[in-house]
């Protein structure tokens, strides 16, 4: 039978648990979204210098050539960014289960 002491306490240190987990949430979430919005900026600046070469092109070749370098970097820079930006969702992830891990392994062993 459970007291009313053990009852309070258990639900404080549930409390305490939530507030922590909302705390990682939000500097997870945070850290994402800077991320987000820092590769955005830089994919804009990459696509506006692009341009802007373009408008300077003489040739056909050459805005072809410019066009297709664009077109690879953008590509790999985007895949590198999905990767990174996945990472960080699998780290913040993990960092919202660490709490719950010993009482999952309690849990199991039962």
């Amino acid at each position: 039978m459970v007291n009313v002491d053990e009852f309070q306490k258990a639900s404080k240190e549930n409390m305490d648990n939530a507030m922590k987990q909302i705390g990682v949430i939000s500097k997870g979430v945070q850290a994402i979204a800077v991320e987000v919005a820092d590769y955005s900026k830089k994919s804009f600046e990459q696509s506006t210098a692009t341009v802007e070469k373009l408008f300077g092109v003489k040739t056909l070749d050459k805005a072809i050539e410019l066009q297709s370098e664009y077109v690879k970097s953008a590509y790999e820079g985007y895949v590198a960014e999905l990767t990174k930006v996945g990472e960080m969702y699998v780290d913040l992830a993990k960092e919202l289960y660490k709490p719950y891990e010993g009482a999952f392994a309690k849990f199991q062993a039962k």
